[in-house]
């Protein structure tokens, strides 16, 4: 009874309410809890439904939006709404850490805050929307819970991986291509380290808490090493 109510909760901040409480209850469940008793499935296969249907629901979104806009500038923003900060953010304005059913030992490394597992079980709940109601349906939701980001292309610039390749595309380069070095760390904080390499040019590493992190500062320091973007002030 009291899961049911929490549910209703949910429903009401997420603006669509499920006619199966169970495939709500399946996008919330986290894989740490993979094998253990009364929890037969996780939320890893509705998360991969998921981020296809927010791609999908934000590619039609900017293509209304901006009917000019060239093929880089799509794609440059179609990055930034989807990637994991921005699903994250969703997830944290929801409050969906407090629905989360992760084991013991996740909940108790602060599983509930963690980035990566708001941000799948974001994912998840529009995929289980998509598959009980259809896209119009995971589409609307998507709309209502991204209202608060800024879908506007002048007001941000190019994340460090999106400017790094046009400016290899720019240079006649090869796309750039990112290899994981090194992971270091308990599986509750790893610290990664990634490198980007561009023939023709010196690697970059960088380092982050998360690989995509990692690839991000290696895209940075690259940029900064050929003089694209000026470097940051540390200290």
């Amino acid at each position: 009874m009291f899961k049911a109510r929490k549910y209703k909760e949910l429903e009401k901040k997420i603006g669509y309410r499920f006619k199966n409480e169970a495939l709500l209850g399946r996008a919330l469940t986290h894989a740490s809890l993979r094998g253990a008793k009364k929890v037969s499935e996780d939320n890893e296969r509705l998360e991969f439904v998921g981020d296809r249907v927010l791609g999908l629901a934000i590619v039609e979104l900017l293509w209304e939006t901006y009917p000019t806009a060239t093929e880089g500038e799509l794609a440059r923003h179609l990055n930034r709404l989807v990637r994991g900060e921005t699903c994250a953010k969703v997830g944290r304005q929801l409050g969906l850490g407090e629905y989360l059913m992760l084991s013991d030992s996740e909940a108790g490394s602060g599983g509930r805050l963690k980035a990566t597992i708001l941000a799948d079980a974001v994912e998840a709940v529009l995929g289980a929307i998509f598959l009980e109601a259809g896209f119009n349906k995971a589409r609307d939701t998507v709309r209502r819970l991204w209202e608060n980001e800024e879908v506007s292309f002048g007001q941000a610039a190019a994340d460090p991986k999106s400017a790094l390749q046009e400016w290899a595309q720019g240079q006649g380069l090869a796309l750039p291509l990112y290899v994981e070095v090194e992971r270091t760390g308990p599986d509750h904080a790893p610290r990664f380290t990634s490198e980007v390499h561009i023939k023709g040019r010196p690697p970059a590493r960088g380092e982050g808490a998360s690989k995509r992190s990692a690839e991000q500062a290696a895209a940075m320091a690259l940029l900064e090493r050929e003089g694209v973007r000026e470097k940051r002030q540390v200290g």
